[in-house]
């Protein structure tokens, strides 16, 4: 297995790669996947990059999954930067601006569920379940079809019609709930066990965030290794954030960049925004929002 360890980002406990695995067992907190960085280096060099396949799993060795028969993919990742002359022409001073874009399933949800549910099916998992608004439950069941796994998805009641036909066009079980995603995930957390899902939920496995720290990676890539000024990420559950964050430390350690790092620019709903909330107030961890639209 290429991952060599799981950590926990609060208490840095380490626990076993493996085996299925959720929080942390001492704190409850997200696991973060460790490699032997030197090995991986040995045979992922940057210059012989061009001649892999045209998809996230290019950057196989810093990527989760021992078996590459167990790796569940639907051409994600690697996708187009597209400059944005327009949008960038009203900005004094100038500036150059580039928009990345284009998944399978239409979001970048594609990317997280790509390893997570490849590491699922690697761990012998057969139920995977998921509470989400729209973007992570069509990602979920389109993966989760695709392993031949059972998806059941949790979904506010007023989530957009078109994301819930695309969970019953994939074959997921989709339950529709009145109240918000919270009012979902509890519903996962309380019946995951009984039932025997796999909880796929946002920062509740160690491998989605895996799947989205390729963005980072390709980043630096398309730029020629220079990384961007500014990051701007439609913040969404955050594993973005962390996941491009983790890749340029990974990234640094195998000497393919420097220490430089782009400002990183979490964007949210102005009705739903904790992480925002919580970084102007100073705040470590943040609180649920109330009253979320």
């Amino acid at each position: 297995m290429n991952i060599t360890y799981l950590e926990c980002g609060n208490c840095r406990k380490e626990h076993p790669a493996g085996e299925v695995q959720g929080l942390c067992r001492s704190c409850e907190r997200p696991l973060l996947a460790r490699y032997d960085l030197k090995a991986a280096a040995r045979t992922l060099k940057k210059e012989t990059l061009a001649g892999r396949e045209n998809s996230l799993w290019r950057y196989r060795e810093v990527l989760p999954v021992h078996d590459d028969e167990n790796i569940v993919s639907l051409g994600e990742g690697m996708t187009p930067l597209i400059e944005a002359h327009n949008l960038a022409a009203g900005f004094a001073p100038k500036i150059d601006l580039f928009i990345k874009g284009q998944n399978p399933t239409q979001s970048f949800k594609a990317r997280g569920m790509t390893t997570a549910i490849s590491m699922a099916k690697e761990l012998g998992i057969r139920k995977v379940a998921v509470p989400s608004a729209g973007n992570a439950a069509g990602a979920l069941a389109a993966y989760a079809a695709r392993a031949g796994m059972s998806a059941f998805i949790f979904m506010p009641a007023d989530t957009p019609r078109a994301n819930i036909v695309e969970c019953w066009q994939t074959g997921a079980y989709v339950t529709l709930v009145d109240g918000l995603i919270t009012d979902c995930g509890k519903i996962v957390a309380e019946r995951k066990d009984a039932e025997g899902w796999y909880d796929v939920s946002t920062l509740k496995e160690p491998y989605r965030v895996e799947g989205k720290k390729t963005m980072g990676y390709e980043l630096a890539e398309q730029f020629g290794w220079r990384l961007p000024d500014v990051i701007l990420y439609p913040t969404g559950g955050g594993t973005g954030l962390i996941g491009m964050w983790k890749a340029f430390d990974e990234m640094e350690e195998m000497g393919w960049i420097g220490s430089k790092r782009p400002r990183m620019i979490s964007v949210q709903s102005a009705t739903c925004a904790p992480i925002v909330r919580a970084f102007e107030q100073g705040k470590r961890v943040a609180d649920e929002f109330e009253n979320a639209a």
